[in-house]
């Protein structure tokens, strides 16, 4: 997946025998101590200097994937501020030659477009093993994947396209979470999507994992999952011996634990959703640490009120079954009923009867049952906080 890439490390970073700006500040805050995390704060500010967004905030989730154990982080945060203060008069675009002039990047990285556009791409047909980021598949099969051809999947086209046809977007299942955030078009359709993949790994497996990973995954867990599910996506699926293509509901794909319905050759192109209705969409999960965290339970809605009865209503889980579960039955029971705490409390019921739990080291199977119960409702306070109260719903 680092095909067609230029690999920077810390070391290539400085300029020339000088420390650059991000490395200065670090220096200059008292930013580090032993030292162990420093290239890995040095490498995400410079990366987020490269971005064209500058914001306070931004270059406080730039670190989110890094840790620090001796400075407790108000250095490190101190050296940001003094970063972005620089960046935040940077001409709109932040162009190379810029940070190249406030000395923030070496001037090789001029040369870098030109080439990378010298690299011949690679063909996705020759054997060797599909990688999409690589966030997962390296750590499970690590030694098995040692000296085995990588061929990555930003090669096949079509895979990162995004295209509106219609009332259809369609995304392909090559985009990382971070392309999808910097997607025009992405972001117009679902535009609490940051809000919601803040708890959704860190910036770093953002910046790699792709959505047609998370779905081949298929961990009961899998944020991108459970959302999509709620999307109510359709996925197509490309067979690359053939490049015939088929489609098919995306709760249709997920048949059993780590079984999917996914054939010999073929592997996920895109997901289409549904834009042209106006549905409100939340997504909601509990785990131990509120971010950089797996899901104990995850949850998520769409929903289309007519009135003040529910037209249609998608909902998915994850924690609660061998798959991340469509909750089908909950969505017939709750269809074209009266959105009141009444009717919720009887679609708990129903949800109760189509969710299978177990224990283990994430929580008891008691546990997440309880988790979901109070996900589900929690997506009713937060998108109408004036028709449902949760004294209402738990009879307080």
């Amino acid at each position: 997946n680092v095909h067609g890439k230029h690999i920077v490390t810390v070391e290539g970073i400085g300029i020339e025998a000088e420390l650059n700006q991000v490395q200065k500040s670090m220096l200059e805050h008292n930013a580090t101590q032993c030292g162990f995390c420093t290239p890995g704060f040095v490498m995400a500010f410079s990366g987020y200097a490269l971005n064209k967004e500058t914001s306070i905030t931004g270059i406080r989730e730039s670190i989110s994937g890094n840790i620090c154990r001796c400075t407790g982080y108000k250095s490190i945060e101190k050296a940001a501020v003094n970063i972005f203060e620089q960046l935040k008069h940077s001409p709109k675009g932040r162009s190379l030659d810029w940070l190249i002039k406030q000395r923030f990047i070496p001037k090789y990285f001029q040369k870098i477009p030109e080439q990378l556009k010298k690299i011949v791409p690679l063909s996705p047909l020759k054997a060797g093993v599909l990688v999409g980021g690589g966030t997962d598949l390296y750590v499970q099969k690590a030694e098995e994947l040692q000296g085995m051809e990588a061929i990555p999947l930003n090669q096949i086209k079509g895979l990162t396209d995004v295209f509106q046809n219609g009332t259809k977007l369609t995304i392909g299942a090559g985009l990382t979470a971070s392309d999808m955030l910097n997607n025009e078009l992405v972001m117009t359709a679902l535009p609490r999507l940051k809000e919601f993949f803040q708890l959704v790994s860190s910036q770093v497996i953002r910046n790699m994992g792709t959505l047609g990973g998370n779905l081949v995954n298929a961990s009961p867990i899998g944020d991108l999952s459970v959302l999509f599910l709620a999307l109510n996506a359709d996925i197509t699926l490309l067979n690359l011996d053939t490049e015939s293509s088929r489609k098919l509901p995306l709760k249709e794909f997920f048949k059993d634990y780590k079984k999917i319905a996914l054939q010999k050759d073929e592997l996920i192109q895109s997901l289409a959703i549904e834009t042209g209705k106006t549905m409100a969409v939340n997504f909601e999960k509990v785990s131990k640490r509120t971010y950089l965290d797996i899901a104990s339970v995850n949850c998520a809605i769409s929903i289309q009120l007519k009135g003040d009865e529910i037209k249609e209503i998608h909902l998915a889980a994850g924690g609660v079954a061998p798959i991340p579960k469509y909750l089908k039955n909950t969505c017939e029971f709750l269809t074209d009923k009266k959105l009141n705490a009444e009717n919720l409390r009887k679609a708990h019921c129903v949800m109760k009867e189509e969710i299978a739990p177990i224990s283990d080291i994430r929580g008891s199977a008691a546990y997440k049952r309880l988790l979901l119960r109070q996900l589900f409702y929690a997506h009713f306070i937060r998108l109408f906080p004036n028709r449902v109260k949760s004294s209402e719903l738990l009879n307080v």
